[in-house]
């Protein structure tokens, strides 16, 4: 496991940078300028290179220049760029989306995935054709996930509950809800009002597995209540039931969008006052200030900036 410190213990690391200057510039004078120290301090570090690498490294030529051995040059260009990518990963040096490959890792539910991955997808084929996107499910909101580092961010609804220290939060987007039938439901050409929504069976999203939900606040505070029929724990099936069977659904409004677009259903305003929620990006201090994940998190918050609003419902729509 400690190998490599247990290689490198005895070398001066100084030494690596000496011998690019030397094996650079031919000429320990000119070497000692570039690397700001006296000719004397130059000419140590070349005879301690020599005893390291068993290696003349530098011999005399004609005129007084000093000629590169076939070692020196074989390890010319390999320590050039561990220099090069020692100091960008020091001065943290910008990420490069065009040439980078990596993986990030991004916690969401299917609501996340469907509103997401389509747009998200084509924006990072286009700029970062290297980079992998992984979407995982998170227990909770995906605290403990993000504080271990198995997800680098992740895409829910904010809650009242405070999250741990050393998180970072951004608001995404507001979400409405809108109800989805089918197209020949007996409500589809009439207005949907209260009485006939709490009358008409519903199919409810119950990612849990338990009753209650926004619209069922909505309904309780204005002393009503609704009959869920069926309730499913993800987004996808939803349109396919709703298309075969009388039940409406309230979704929220760029998920009925989505599905209405694709099937033979028709949108209708809710007929009650349902709060919006808000999806938020988020994401722990481990990752705030590094090139890669900043970037990663511009394209999902550039994402949701570039598409289109999406307006409320006031008729039926198909």
């Amino acid at each position: 496991m400690h190998g490599v410190h247990d290689r490198l213990a005895g070398i001066d690391l100084n030494l690596i940078v000496a011998l690019d200057a030397l094996l650079d510039e031919r000429h320990v004078t000119r070497a000692a300028q570039r690397l700001g120290v006296t000719q004397s301090a130059a000419s140590h570090a070349l005879a301690r290179l020599r005893a390291l690498l068993r290696d003349p490294v530098l011999v005399r030529g004609t005129g007084g220049a000093m000629l590169p051995t076939a070692l020196a040059l074989r390890l010319a260009p390999q320590i050039r760029k561990v220099l090069d990518e020692l100091a960008g990963v020091l001065r943290g040096e910008a990420f490069d989306p065009a040439t980078a490959k990596r993986t990030f890792r991004l916690g969401g539910s299917d609501y996340s995935e469907l509103v997401l991955l389509p747009r998200l997808s084509a924006r990072l084929a286009k700029l970062a054709p290297g980079i992998d996107l992984w979407v995982h499910t998170y227990d909770d909101r995906g605290d403990d996930e993000l504080v271990s580092g198995r997800l680098d961010a992740v895409l829910a609804p904010t809650r009242p509950i405070a999250r741990p220290s050393g998180m970072f939060q951004k608001v995404v987007f507001e979400e409405s809800f809108t109800c989805v039938m089918r197209a020949k439901h007996p409500l589809a050409k009439s207005k949907l009002t209260l009485a006939r929504y709490c009358e008409t069976p519903h199919l409810m999203v119950a990612p849990g597995g338990t009753p209650g939900s926004l619209v069922d606040e909505a309904l309780a505070a204005v002393g009503r209540t609704r009959r869920v029929a069926m309730a499913v724990p993800h987004f996808l099936v939803v349109p396919y039931v709703i298309e075969g069977s009388d039940m409406i659904a309230t979704l929220a409004t760029r998920i009925a969008k989505l599905f209405a677009s694709t099937l033979d259903l028709v949108m209708m305003p809710p007929p009650v006052d349902i709060p919006s929620f808000e999806m938020a990006l988020t994401w722990h201090e481990r990752n705030h200030h590094d090139a890669a994940q900043r970037w990663f998190r511009d394209q999902v918050l550039t994402t949701f900036a570039d598409a289109p609003r999406l307006p409320r419902p006031s008729s039926a729509m198909t």
